[in-house]
């Protein structure tokens, strides 16, 4: 039997603009199951980029509690939010936000860092991850002198380097040609198949929508459906994520 990794329970979110008080969120009810890949989909406005920012505890809920292994964690100290997001969460974004002065190792290792982590430790970590999104030979490249698939990859190996639980992706690849982007999303299933982690990936390209075990539509605030799907089947060739091929770097000047 599935262990439930985090409850959602009548979440509500208001913002005031213009002096007027709008509802984003209407009371959403959501569980997630350890080891469970499902996205979101919805119009936008529907709140679904307002959900992620919740259960990552970059924001708060005006009503409503989330609870991470029973623990309402709308109720820590922010401090103590602080250090739940480093040691248990894992961020991907549409736009990667690397440092760009620093080498595809020291952003992956940054994470550790900050968290007082031994750096020997730390590097040994970042190192093994970047050869398992296949960058082994970027390592001492800047963003700049990366592809934007590779950006992203570098990005993905950061949002893992601290062992996370649960891994939340807003428009992963959204940024990324198609081929490039097939390869980031067997990519993400291979992980959660060999590590058991947890994805919540909010998208609106319905090619990944129809991979997914599960799919949540949102609209107005509101879960509209809660669907299993028959989900991916990892083929026995993946694409090699680490081949050149399936982005061109970047120019520059």
């Amino acid at each position: 039997m599935a262990k439930s990794l985090v409850m959602v329970e009548k979440l509500q979110k208001k913002f005031l603009h213009e002096g007027r008080e709008v509802a984003v969120l209407n009371g959403i009810d959501l569980g997630i199951d350890e080891g469970e890949m499902l996205c979101v989909v919805g119009q936008s406005g529907a709140g679904k980029s307002t959900l992620l920012h919740l259960l990552g505890t970059l924001d708060l809920p005006t009503a409503g509690r989330i609870v991470y292994d029973g623990v309402d964690v709308t109720k820590m100290s922010s401090a103590r939010l602080a250090e739940f997001r480093n040691e248990k969460l894992g961020f991907v974004f549409q736009f990667h936000h690397l440092l760009p002065e620093f080498t595809a190792l020291e952003n992956v290792m940054m994470p550790g860092l900050i968290r007082g982590q031994r750096r020997a430790e730390v590097t040994q970590r970042a190192q093994a991850l970047l050869e398992e999104v296949g960058l082994a030979h970027r390592l001492s490249h800047r963003p700049g002198e990366l592809s934007g698939g590779e950006q992203q990859r570098v990005a993905l190996a950061r949002a893992l380097v601290m062992n996370p639980r649960l891994v939340l992706a807003d428009e992963p690849t959204g940024n990324l040609d198609s081929k490039t982007s097939e390869a980031i999303h067997t990519l993400f299933f291979e992980l959660n198949r060999t590590k058991g982690i947890t994805f919540l990936i909010v998208t609106h390209s319905r090619e990944l929508a129809d991979m997914m075990p599960r799919k949540v539509t949102m609209r107005d605030g509101k879960v509209e459906k809660d669907e299993q799907q028959h989900g991916f089947t990892l083929p026995a060739a993946a694409v090699p994520v680490g081949d050149d091929t399936l982005d061109p770097p970047t120019p520059h000047g």
